[in-house]
């Protein structure tokens, strides 16, 4: 079989530059720099959870690990007998992508010196140009390493993520992987790689709660997807000996004491900042890197039997004839929003807060009730997905139209949403508030949204998107808002960006504006601009502003 035939990638392989070892620079055979006696397989050397990791033959399984814990060197010395073997004994190419170019350089380094000493191959290590075809027809050059086996295979080390990952087949092994730029595409990417019988590591401590690798995670454990988890905590790995490890390098001699004061001092580095320790050391997820919101915090102001209403339609039902897209909405508003409209308290304050969404993520509506106690309790969420705009408009219409003594909604007149939070301003007037999102409304608004949680003055529907919604708030560049690269799946399997979180501060922050209340009646049997007919009013009086809104006169 050819190299080519072998593995269908090498054809990318262009202006190859193959150098003597000697003349390589000196830093990339750094991870060689370990005792050149080194026998990685002399009883002693491996740890125990390296040797599990090494005895585990899964095709696919995850690291869980603390910082430093010697996987990526059990996984190195794994790949070097893989790639030395015949293809009849379960040799294979190895692609080895770590988050940074160093790693790399440190895999490939491992991988050398294995090479040598326990393959009883000398090989040198070539640097090259692997050609990164992107799925839009251009191309990219990524700084790749590699070692060639007599068995014809080799382990390549590649400096960055390939947009073509999937075309990668043979063992791939993905080193902290939370941490790579596109964790998410590289975690799809795994499953794509499957169909060819590829093998995969992912190796990795964590990055926060909301991370794609700690979806894996929860993923395998719960039997969602053929995963075996490797669990490999920082104090485990000092159980098995990794101080001892360390003194062998170091030249150090080895005592109880002495150990346990340097694992006291390692973790005493991070100070008080125990979430941060324990995700680096314990393989325990924070919360997420800077979250303004704990998860215990979210769900101490979280309550049973308050709805999310989801309504979705294909990309089909945009270019449905006009009557039919009325039609369908106004049935799903009377059968799905009527109910839970005629419920509301006629005597309390209501408030709004909407976070526009017309493609990929979910328009959220958020009710708010104001209780005597001051408390803001949400009474519903609506949440539309791959909805048109006119019919966003409907229902909109159909829920303000209902809510008794409405006083204040915001909403997110950002790009596409200018055009509803307009036509709601040209409906209900100065009760609606236009936010064009910006740093000085983040400083502001956005920490009493966080306190309200601290004295459990706000209260939301316990359900697994909105607390992820809320998670998602983080102090970026020391504002709070939802990073705009940052998106996760929620429970209906699509995408989400703190969609509830941004409809639930802007109906906060509505609730904290002074306004005029209205009392809301109909109009008459009339069509309004939201295509529904509604009754005739009792007076039939059509001077009300704004369309049947009467001035009550007080003054919050």
């Amino acid at each position: 079989m050819s190299d080519i035939e072998a593995n269908p990638m090498a054809a990318q392989d262009t202006a190859v530059l193959t150098r003597d070892p000697e003349k390589l620079p000196g830093d990339l055979l750094r991870g060689a720099d370990i005792p050149d006696d080194l026998d990685p397989l002399e009883d002693g050397i491996l740890m125990q959870h390296q040797k599990d990791w090494l005895a585990d033959k899964s095709n696919l399984k995850i690291a869980e690990k603390g910082r430093r814990t010697g996987i990526t060197f059990a996984e190195a010395l794994d790949d070097t007998l893989i790639a030395a073997s015949k293809r009849s004994a379960g040799g294979d190419n190895v692609f080895y992508i770590g988050d940074t170019k160093e790693k790399g350089r440190e895999f490939i380094g491992y991988v050398a010196h294995f090479a040598k000493v326990i393959a009883g191959e000398l090989h040198p290590v070539e640097e090259y140009i692997f050609k990164d075809e992107r799925p839009d027809g251009t191309s990219r050059d990524i700084t790749a390493y590699r070692v060639t086996f007599n068995s014809g295979f080799r382990v390549e080390a590649l400096s960055s993520n390939p947009a073509n990952i999937r075309g990668l087949q043979g063992v791939v092994v993905i080193d902290e992987a939370a941490y790579h730029k596109d964790v998410r595409e590289v975690i799809d990417a795994v499953n794509a790689m499957l169909i060819w019988g590829g093998k995969v590591r992912v190796i990795s401590t964590h990055k926060g709660h909301l991370n794609a690798f700690n979806e894996l995670i929860r993923e395998a454990r719960a039997k969602k997807n053929p995963f075996v988890v490797h669990f490999i905590p920082f104090g485990d790995a000092v159980k098995n000996g990794l101080y001892r490890r360390v003194c062998l390098m170091r030249g150090w001699d080895w005592s109880q004491k002495a150990q346990d004061a340097w694992e006291a001092n390692i973790r005493g580095s991070y100070g008080s900042r125990t979430a941060a320790m324990r995700q680096e050391l314990d393989a325990v997820a924070a919360e997420m890197e800077g979250a303004a919101l704990t998860r215990v915090q979210i769900e101490a102001c979280m309550a049973q039997g308050i709805p999310v209403l989801n309504w979705a339609k294909g990309d089909e039902f945009k270019n449905a004839p006009d009557e039919k897209r009325k039609g369908e909405t106004l049935d799903w508003c009377e059968k799905v929003l009527g109910p839970v409209l005629k419920g509301l308290d006629e005597n309390l304050q209501h408030f709004m807060g909407e976070d526009f969404a017309r493609n990929g993520d979910v328009t959220d509506i958020i009710i708010y009730e104001l209780g005597a106690d001051l408390v803001r309790r949400s009474k519903f969420i609506v949440e539309l997905r791959n909805i048109p705009f006119d019919q966003q408009r409907d229902i909109l219409f159909y829920i303000l139209d209902r809510v008794p003594r409405f006083a204040k909604g915001a909403m997110d007149k950002t790009g596409n949403g200018a055009y509803l939070a307009e036509k709601a301003t040209q409906r209900y007037g100065e009760r609606i508030i236009e936010v064009s999102f910006s740093r000085e409304w983040y400083a502001r608004e956005m920490p009493p949204y966080i306190e309200a949680f601290g004295d459990k003055t706000v209260l939301l529907p316990s359900h697994a998107d909105v607390l992820a919604d809320h998670q998602a708030l983080q102090f970026v560049d020391g504002i709070i808002r939802v990073p705009g690269d940052f998106r996760f799946k929620g429970s209906d399997g699509f995408f989400r960006h703190g969609d509830s979180a941004v409809a639930g501060a802007l109906g906060y922050f509505a609730s904290r504006q002074d306004f005029v209340e209205y009392a809301y009646q109909g109009v008459g049997n009339r069509q309004r601009d939201d295509g529904f007919d509604y009754p005739d009013d009792d007076d039939g009086d059509w001077s009300r502003p704004p369309l049947g809104a009467r001035i009550r006169g007080s003054v919050f």
